[in-house]
């Protein structure tokens, strides 16, 4: 754990004893990867899953995560921390985000060359096209793609996720989610409120609220990926529009998981009593963190399952 001198200006920079936080993460998420991978090959094997290694990697990752964030907090707490390392906090949850954004900007720009270069090229549109018209004459260069030029290898899905329509949203499930998710940003921006006006059971009742609403939003994601798989035939193997569907949503999916076990930390903490009006860039940055997954899930919402 860090040490501080009263002596020295609190201006001044300190560095934390060394730990083994960083390590373990890196391991746990190489274990939880590496679970998915090894489940998604014995689906695709036609065996029996087995998703032990997934589930012992992210255990490990949300104890290790547990116990980072307690460090801090006890670091906090301690009167450890000085006005410098408050601000490399600011700085390294805006660079943290920066680079959320530029990974997610990789995947939708992956999506917008797959549906306006590549698919076009297959179905022999434009100056490349002429291989595509070769080998597949009869593919229909349509998003979503339901029909793939070798379906051989890559089984048509039998309908897409995307959306019939507004007269339709009133039963099309990712639009509740949507709706889940931007109501979840306004309540952790009613928590934050309540942060700066020292409403103890207000920041407690509505970081309990925004919770709630990133499970309930995980579960019916789940519900969607199971339909998707069992009623559809829409799976990460079903060519470039399952993969494209499921990498997006998926990773999203993740972000809210770790937006919500962040938010969850942030929960029992204001039931300890902490945070202050000038102390509370924990729930901040979470705040921030949630605002963030909102904003990409609105996106995903438009450019996989309405456009």
């Amino acid at each position: 754990m860090a040490t501080h001198d009263h002596n020295k200006d609190d201006a001044v920079y300190y560095v934390p004893t060394n730990g083994w936080y960083p390590v373990f993460v890196a391991a746990a998420i190489f274990l939880s990867l590496a679970g998915v991978g090894h489940w998604l090959n014995l689906i695709k094997a036609g065996q029996p899953a087995n998703r032990g290694m997934l589930y012992v990697g992210v255990a490990m990752l949300a104890i290790v995560l547990f116990k980072w964030f307690t460090k801090v907090i006890a670091e906090n707490h301690a009167g450890m921390l000085n006005p410098q390392v408050n601000r490399s906090f600011v700085w390294g949850m805006s660079w943290f985000i920066f680079s959320e954004v530029m990974f997610f900007l990789a995947f939708f720009g992956a999506l917008f060359y797959a549906r306006n270069f590549a698919v076009p090229w297959i179905g022999g549109e434009g100056a490349k096209g002429i291989t595509g018209e070769y080998l597949w004459p009869n593919f229909s260069p349509t998003w979503p793609v339901l029909h793939n030029p070798d379906p051989t290898r890559f089984p048509n899905p039998s309908e897409s996720m995307a959306s019939r329509g507004i007269s339709h949203w009133g039963s099309f499930l990712p639009f509740w989610n949507t709706v889940i998710l931007l109501s979840s940003s306004v309540t952790v921006h009613f928590a934050h409120t309540a942060v700066k006006e020292s409403k103890r059971r207000l920041i407690q009742f509505w970081l309990f609220v925004t919770v709630a609403l990133g499970v309930m939003f995980l579960l019916l994601q789940g519900y969607e990926y199971h339909h998707a798989y069992t009623e559809l035939g829409l799976t990460l193997g079903s060519g470039i529009y399952g993969s494209t569907f499921f990498i997006l949503t998926g990773f999203h999916g993740f972000h809210v998981t770790l937006g919500a076990f962040i938010l969850l930390m942030q929960f029992f903490r204001s039931l300890r009593g902490h945070f202050k009006p000038n102390d509370q860039f924990g729930l901040e940055a979470a705040s921030w963190y949630w605002h963030f997954v909102d904003v990409v899930w609105v996106c995903l919402f438009i450019f996989v399952y309405v456009l």
